[in-house]
């Protein structure tokens, strides 16, 4: 398997990763925990060891099930798992409010100071069944803590060995600049894939140019660019996918016919149209490391399959052409 480094933290990961986002369940509708498991030791499997997790991933239990799945395999793992939301108590900067798992309410808060980023990497440690991880990545800025002091306990963490790589998530240039004075990044962490591409304005850009990776999530588009999601689709109670922008039934119709549009592609190359997408992003400038997300063993097959061929100069170009005329409606 092609491995790749993070920026030149010396972290060497896989050109796509485990996403366990959906594992958690929640903002999925739930999710099956023998499932999970399963899922994550197929991707072992398949040659994918790179796995990016959180522990507001499934509000604390998303951490847990990736700890599970990889006893006894952590030599062959790499960890990517991040910091700075809590939901236990109103501490930092709200964000959000949200519903469990379980259908309870809950209110979700930024916060990235010293204390409690000392504390998260503990707790992520135990979770996880391991001494060090290998990417810590802020999942969210935090408007109240200062990028430096943010960074500056980020900085401790690396000298005690507890993480290898520092890395953001969601981060501004502006953002980035800042925290790169302190330490260097590894990677930003942003959400990207074919119909949603604004970091290609200024976020690939400035990572290329300082030496920072990029690493894609929801290069799928949470699913709709799987084909398989049609204005009739039925989500489960508690998926928060349907009052989601790209969802909405102009764009969703709108983005189906673009998929009708790539599938000779897909069909000349004997490959899903989630494999082509997957395939796509990986090729695009300044992407090291895509996020697939995938919640059985199928899924995770389907995932690994974009491994396995190249798209043509020529083959990208058409599929940037179609893209082009793509116009997603905004109300």
């Amino acid at each position: 398997m092609e491995v790749k480094e993070l920026g030149s933290s010396g972290v060497r990961v896989t050109p796509i990763a485990f996403g366990a986002w959906a594992i958690g369940g929640w903002m999925w509708g739930g999710a099956d925990r023998t499932d999970a498991i399963n899922a994550i030791r197929a991707s072992l499997d398949e040659g994918i060891t790179t796995i990016d997790t959180a522990p507001a991933y499934g509000l604390g239990t998303g951490e847990k099930i990736v700890g599970e799945a990889i006893k006894g395999h952590r030599h062959e793992v790499q960890i990517l798992t991040k910091y700075g939301l809590r939901w236990d108590a109103p501490a930092g900067h709200f964000y959000f409010s949200s519903k469990d798992n379980d259908g309870r309410p809950v209110d979700i808060y930024r916060d990235a100071s010293p204390a409690r980023i000392i504390a998260e990497c503990e707790n992520s440690l135990r979770d996880l069944g391991t001494d060090y991880i290998d990417l810590y990545q802020i999942h969210w800025s935090d408007p109240i803590t200062p990028i430096e002091e943010t960074m500056r306990a980020i900085e401790s963490l690396l000298k005690q060995g507890k993480i290898r790589a520092a890395g953001v998530c969601n981060y501004s240039v502006e953002e980035m600049v800042q925290a790169h004075r302190v330490i260097p990044l590894a990677s930003n962490q942003v959400p990207y894939s074919m119909v949603r591409r604004e970091i290609e304005q200024d976020i690939i850009p400035w990572c290329m140019d300082n030496g920072v990776s990029v690493i894609p999530y929801s290069p799928l588009q949470r699913g709709l660019l799987t084909g398989k999601i049609k204005p009739d689709y039925r989500f489960n109670d508690g998926d928060s996918r349907p009052s989601t922008f790209y969802f909405r039934i102009g764009n969703l119709i709108k983005i189906n016919k673009f998929l009708d549009k790539i599938r000779p592609i897909a069909s000349s190359r004997n490959v899903t149209l989630a494999q082509l997408v997957l395939r796509w992003t990986m090729q695009m400038p300044g992407v090291t490391c895509v996020l697939a997300g995938a919640r059985s063993p199928e899924q995770v097959k389907e995932n690994a399959g974009a491994l396995h061929f190249r798209l043509s100069v020529k083959e990208m170009e058409e599929i940037n052409r179609y893209l082009a005329h793509l116009r997603l409606r905004e109300e």
